[in-house]
């Protein structure tokens, strides 16, 4: 049973991803300091797996630590790394820190990383490296914009940073995986997206307004230049973008790769605007929403969905869950929570 390492492997992307490695016969240790999450997530990997894993509660932002950690885990097989903050408000409001824990903590990784026997990695990464894309769908060959937030600018400077380090040691095998919207929970409601305080993205703020937490949702404009006048986005379930990262796990271990740096977009290719969204969760949950237009929001790009042709052909993997799928697990979570 190989040795996976899953840094951030106890929130919302990471829980998942770690229970498809499980599924999968991988023995997984998890590092997470818990900043952005719970260690009640343990509890609910375990009761659906069933199975044992190691956690080590730990700040990445230390460099001794991280070192140390690394020597006594000599045997790992595969890093797949998730722990970064990820809120694109509180990045504009606190960049120093977003630089701090994003960037140093992925260097410190890689640092330890190049060191292993076997040094495959998989960095988590993010459509926002194309800001407003000129079209649509966007393929990997889409160029990479100037960040619309210092957690967008976080991805780009990691994926370089990723680039570089390949460059200079043939032996590091990196993939980066692109993600578009990743939503939904595990369909056993043991796990799911727990965000802390007032929820920055959209699915969470609806099923917490359907439920009675918030009292009311805001879409942020209705006069976009789309088919209802609200953003569009690419709403990919959470269960499927997990399995995303076992099959580019899969394909460094097998040396199935055809360069030791490659990038994927992990999306469904379809976009849906917020009002569908909205009524996606008003058909699963059987509730209207309350919900009001309000001006458009600093920031905000237009349209955003992913051509997925080269994860569907070069991976093997496609998304598979529908958005009312997705919504209806996320509200499942929900009323579970």
């Amino acid at each position: 049973m190989d040795k996976i390492l899953v840094t951030g492997g106890l929130g919302f992307i990471g829980s998942h991803t770690v229970v498809e490695l499980q599924n999968k016969g991988y023995n997984v240790i998890i590092i997470d300091d818990l900043s952005n999450s719970s260690i009640n997530v343990l509890d609910g990997i375990t009761a659906i797996t069933g199975k044992k894993l190691e956690f080590e509660k730990l700040d990445l932002k230390n460099k001794q630590t991280v070192e140390a950690f690394f020597l006594k885990h000599q045997d790992i097989k595969g890093v797949i790394h998730f722990a970064a903050s990820k809120a694109v408000g509180e990045s504009v409001e606190k960049p120093l820190l977003y630089y701090e824990n994003n960037i140093n903590t992925l260097v410190y990784v890689l640092q330890e990383v190049q060191k292993l026997k076997n040094s495959n990695f998989i960095f988590s990464s993010s459509c926002t490296v194309y800001g407003q894309a000129e079209k649509m769908p966007i393929s990997e060959d889409a160029p990479v914009k100037q960040a619309e937030s210092p957690y967008g600018n976080t991805k780009k400077i990691g994926e370089d940073i990723i680039t570089d380090a390949c460059k200079v040691n043939p032996k590091m095998k990196a993939i980066s995986l692109r993600y578009f919207n990743p939503i939904g929970a595990h369909k056993t409601a043991k796990i799911g997206e727990l965000p802390i305080g007032v929820p920055q993205n959209l699915v969470p703020f609806i099923t917490q307004t359907g439920v009675g937490m918030r009292e009311q949702l805001s879409v942020f404009g209705d006069d976009y230049q789309t088919k209802d006048g609200t953003c569009i986005r690419d709403y990919i379930h959470v269960v499927d973008l997990a399995k995303a990262h076992v099959v580019a796990l899969q394909r460094l271990l097998q040396n199935k790769n055809k360069s030791n740096n490659e990038v994927f977009n992990i999306g469904t290719g379809k976009g849906s605007s917020v009002l569908e969204v909205i009524q996606s969760f008003e058909r699963v949950s059987n509730k209207k929403l309350n919900y009001k237009i309000t001006s458009r929001r600093e920031g905000d790009v237009v349209s955003a969905y992913a051509d997925t042709h080269k994860a569907n052909n070069e991976l093997g993997w496609k998304a598979e869950s529908s958005l009312d799928d997705a919504m209806l697990s996320a509200w499942k979570w929900q009323q579970q929570l």
